[in-house]
């Protein structure tokens, strides 16, 4: 949900009362009509990956440029983001639907993952116990075929999971196997860790596809882990990755 506030009262605003809210971002914006559309795209992907409900507070300072107009279409426009929904549903590309409503393919994508999520989220917790972990070891989510963009190594076994980039769903996958291309090329796979950390987090690489996958090692934690916020806590590690000269597997970004 996103709310837009103007400081001279003459803005718009979709808040909703009925709603429990967990977060709630404030971004005062002045003269941002550049930049305030990849803005929005950033904060719902990164707040969708938490998994909290959350609302963004754009407080629009009087700009004498086109911020308001930018805003108000991010918040009024019901039927381009309906046509996408349908569209990505579909597994249709969004690149034409973008260029026809000016408005990047990034951007349609993001607030999509961000709306979606919690039903899909909601439908994985009641039927992921129904999945035989030790047979499915794919690639892809076996609840909605969502791409993995974190994953853990257990307690237990130090065995290697994966989340779901689209449902948060986990399951069990092959430690010495790309996620992406399913090469198990021992050549091809490897993985960077931290030392500050106690070699807490890795980042599994794979010189096949150049992708890359975050993970934590839950044998080395004690406290709570919240793995949908471990997401945001690692961006330095996408950072790392990128500048390595790998892509995220779970989406199309091009390094």
């Amino acid at each position: 949900m996103a709310s837009f506030d103007k400081a001279n009262k003459a803005g718009c605003n979709m808040s909703q009362n009925d709603r429990s809210i967990d977060c709630s971002v404030v971004v005062p914006l002045y003269n941002e009509g550049l930049v305030v559309e990849e803005l929005y795209e950033r904060l719902t992907r990164t707040m969708g990956e938490t998994g909290l409900d959350y609302e963004l507070i754009f407080v629009e300072d009087g700009s004498t440029d086109n911020t308001l107009e930018k805003l108000k279409d991010i918040a009024s426009n019901t039927s381009l983001l309906q046509k996408a929904t349908r569209a990505w549903y579909k597994n249709q590309p969004l690149s034409s639907l973008a260029a026809t409503s000016s408005v990047s393919e990034e951007l349609l994508a993001a607030v999509i993952h961000s709306a979606v999520k919690p039903f899909l989220t909601t439908h994985a917790e009641a039927l992921i116990s129904l999945v035989n972990q030790e047979q499915w070891r794919r690639g892809y989510c076996p609840i909605c075929g969502g791409k993995p963009d974190f994953a853990f190594l257990d307690k237990e076994r130090g065995a290697r999971w994966l989340l779901c980039s689209r449902c948060d769903a986990q399951w069990l996958f092959q430690r010495l196997q790309c996620p992406y291309c399913g090469t198990q090329d021992q050549n091809a796979l490897a993985y960077f860790t931290d030392e500050e950390e106690l070699h807490l987090y890795r980042l599994y690489v794979c010189e096949q596809c150049h992708t890359y996958i975050k993970a934590i090692d839950l044998r080395r934690v004690e406290r709570e882990v919240f793995l949908p916020l471990e997401r945001v806590m690692t961006l330095d590690m996408d950072k790392q990755g990128q500048e390595k000269g790998y892509r995220p597997g779970w989406t199309n970004l091009i390094v």
